[in-house]
């Protein structure tokens, strides 16, 4: 496996909207390899998603640790290829979204509370998904990249837009005081 160079906002990758793959090129050693990549550079560098167009590829994939654990497993990362969402409900939640293609940067974003995904996953199968909260933004934020859209672009207001360390330093502290209030 590899560890691949993660594109910057600013690369014309990031702003395209890509490629479904056919159901066939899923199993391909060279799409099996691509996943197999892109789930280590998501680990090698922290994130929990990572979306093909990051990696200079321009095809509807993306990767991601997802909270599906049931019970004191956690739950290795997924493949997914061909996401289509759909909202359940009109409830959007704003929270903290920060992308490895957007290094150091945070900002609030609102995105929908619940969702169901359908696609394949990595071995061309169908799959459906309901998730709600942080693994509904990841899927949403992920699918986005597909889209040639970055997280800034989803933003309603820029107040919250933050650097890492002021983001660790005044906004999680406010945060949680937010949190005890209520």
């Amino acid at each position: 496996m590899s560890i691949l160079k993660v594109s910057r906002m600013g690369h014309p990758v990031l702003r395209k909207k890509t490629k479904a793959l056919d159901k066939a090129t899923v199993r391909t050693p060279a799409i099996q390899k691509l996943i197999d990549d892109m789930m280590e550079t998501m680990d090698e560098y922290h994130g929990v998603g990572l979306a093909a167009p990051q990696v200079h590829e321009d095809i509807r994939l993306f990767v991601a640790a997802l909270d599906m654990a049931r019970g004191d497993e956690p739950t290795p990362p997924i493949a997914l290829i061909n996401p289509e969402i759909t909202p359940i409900g009109n409830e959007m939640v704003d929270d903290w979204e920060g992308c490895l293609s957007i290094p150091d940067i945070r900002g609030k974003v609102p995105r929908h509370r619940e969702i169901k995904v359908r696609g394949l996953d990595r071995d061309g199968e169908r799959i459906e998904l309901r998730m709600r909260g942080f693994s509904a933004r990841i899927i949403q934020h992920e699918t986005d990249h597909l889209d040639g859209i970055l997280f800034l672009d989803r933003m309603t207001a820029f107040e919250t837009l933050t650097f890492l360390d002021e983001y660790s330093r005044y906004w999680v502290k406010n945060d949680d005081d937010e949190e005890e209030e209520e």
